[in-house]
C-alpha cells in the first residue's frame, strides 16, 4: 500500500503551537507488553501537571479496566472507556453512553461466529463470554483484572451492549473482518481493531475522535490545543483532529501517517519520550487563558 504522506497531513489539523490536554490511549501506548506503568511514564505524567497541562485516558478498555491506570496516576480528570462509548468521570461516575442496537449486535455476533472468532459482549461494567477457556479471556483478564460473567448465550443480553470484541490469533483475518463487518455495519457501528488480536465494535459514534471531543469539552479546552497519542487504528479518529498527534513507534507505517509526528516504542519508553518532546515544550504560559469556549460542535454529554 503506497501512502501520499504530503496528502494525508494536509489533511491532519494545524499542529499546536499550545497543549493544555493530552488524551492517552493506554495499551500499546501508555504501558509496554507487561501492561505496566513505567517509572519514565509516571515521571513524564507527573511532569505534564506541573507545567498545566491535563491527562485523559481513552481506552478499548472496559471502565473497570482503565480505572486502576487514573488511580495510578492520581488523575483528577475525567476518561473514556469501550472506545469513547462510555465516557466517565474521575470518581467512575458515568457522564455518557452509546449502545449498539440489538440488530447489529446480532448481526456482528453472527459474523463473529461464522469465522470462528471468539466474540465477547460489554454491557455497562460487565464483561460476558461464552468461554472462559478461550484462547485471549484469560490474558485479558489477568490485564485488566476483571472477572468475566459466563453466559450459554449472547442473545438475552444484545439490548445495551456497549461494545463487541472479537478475539484471534489469525490476525489476518480480523484485519479483513475489521473492513467486512464496517462495510455490513455502516452507518450502525464504528469497527477497529485495538490490537492485532483484538476487533472492537461499538455504536457508529462510539470511537476515540468522539472521546477526545466529549473530555475536552468537559475540562473547557479547545481540540486545536489537545495532544492525542495511540498506535493503532482505532486510535486514528483521534489522531486526525488533534492540535497534536503522536502515533507510538510501534505503530504500522499507515497509522504513522494520520499523526504529526512520531515517538518512540511503547516498550522502549515512547510515550515518556513523546511527552518530553512534544508536549512539554508546548506548555501553557502561567498566564494564558484556555479557549474551550469556542467550541460549538461538541458532543453533548
Amino acid at each position: 500500500m503506497t501512502i501520499d504522506l504530503d496528502a494525508v497531513h494536509d489533511t491532519l489539523a494545524p499542529m499546536a503551537k499550545t497543549i493544555r490536554l493530552v488524551v492517552s490511549d493506554i495499551d500499546g501506548t501508555l504501558v509496554g507488553p507487561d501492561k505496566q506503568l513505567s517509572p519514565a511514564t509516571i515521571s513524564a505524567a507527573q511532569a505534564l501537571q506541573r507545567a498545566g497541562i491535563a491527562l485523559c485516558l481513552v481506552s478499548s478498555r472496559s471502565a473497570p479496566g482503565v480505572a486502576p491506570f487514573v488511580s495510578a496516576l492520581h488523575l483528577q480528570t475525567p476518561y473514556a472507556a469501550l472506545n469513547g462509548g462510555m465516557v466517565l468521570s474521575a470518581k467512575g461516575d458515568i457522564l455518557s453512553s452509546l449502545t449498539l442496537s440489538a440488530s447489529a449486535c446480532s448481526a456482528a455476533c453472527d459474523m463473529l461466529d461464522v469465522h470462528h472468532v471468539d466474540a465477547w459482549l460489554f454491557r455497562g461494567h460487565d464483561w460476558l463470554v461464552r468461554d472462559p477457556a478461550a484462547p485471549y479471556v484469560g490474558r485479558e483478564q489477568r490485564a485488566v483484572k476483571l472477572t468475566p460473567k459466563v453466559v450459554p448465550d449472547f442473545k438475552p443480553y444484545y439490548d445495551g451492549v456497549g461494545k463487541i470484541m472479537g478475539s484471534s490469533s489469525d490476525y489476518p483475518l480480523l484485519e479483513r473482518l475489521e473492513i467486512e463487518i464496517g462495510a455490513m455495519l455502516k452507518g450502525e457501528a464504528s469497527v477497529h481493531r485495538s490490537s492485532n488480536y483484538y476487533l472492537d465494535i461499538t455504536h457508529r459514534d462510539a470511537n476515540k475522535g468522539y472521546a477526545a471531543r466529549a473530555l475536552a469539552k468537559q475540562l473547557g479546552i479547545d481540540m486545536s490545543e489537545v495532544a492525542c497519542i495511540g498506535d493503532m487504528s482505532n486510535d486514528v479518529p483521534m489522531l486526525k483532529i488533534a492540535g497534536l498527534g503522536i502515533a507510538m513507534g510501534n505503530a504500522s507505517e499507515e497509522i504513522r501517517a494520520q499523526a504529526h509526528v512520531s515517538t518512540g516504542r511503547n516498550d522502549a519508553d515512547g510515550w515518556a519520550q513523546a511527552m518530553q518532546e512534544y508536549v512539554l515544550p508546548r506548555a501553557p504560559s502561567p498566564n494564558a487563558s484556555s479557549h474551550g469556549e469556542t467550541q460549538n460542535e461538541e458532543p453533548s454529554l
